[in-house]
């Protein structure tokens, strides 16, 4: 059964952080710059909470608030739920699914140490498949 380290392992344990007061404006161009769906928001380097392109559209756009004049720390995502490199790939879809979100924080021992996203999922998912192809196309023609 696949790990979330597995992802770690493949992707690289590296996230893009930014201050709490940081404008959203800023935030967006970072993200735009990385090409990123999600930002770790920070706060003298601890884990505060992420902010996602869809807290920007459901908490600033729909609200008419300034991209410019909100901070990070008012629309941030916080409160999601953590995991842990041992947790399954299946566990981590399950909680997604459940809970509506597509970003989860890893976390070793109360320290951040990655994020994964929906799209690592199914990317880890398809590989899983097609990796089991190989082996069963492996095992007929012996």
């Amino acid at each position: 059964m696949k790990k979330v380290s597995d992802i770690l392992n493949r992707k690289g344990v590296s996230v893009i952080t930014i201050e709490a007061d940081t404008t959203v404006l800023d935030a967006l161009r970072l993200m735009d710059d990385k090409n990123i769906g999600s930002v770790v928001v920070t706060e003298d380097g601890e884990y505060l909470g992420l902010l996602t392109e869809r807290d920007y559209a459901r908490k600033v756009i729909l609200q008419g608030k300034s991209s410019q004049d909100t901070m990070v720390r008012e629309i941030m995502s916080t409160g999601l739920p953590r995991i842990v490199p041992e947790s399954s790939v299946e566990t981590c879809m399950h909680i997604m699914s459940e809970t509506n979100i597509r970003y989860l924080p890893v976390f070793r021992a109360d320290h951040l140490c990655g994020i994964i996203s929906i799209n690592d999922l199914v990317t880890e998912t398809i590989l899983t498949h097609l990796e089991t192809i190989e082996h069963l196309k492996s095992y007929i023609q012996s």
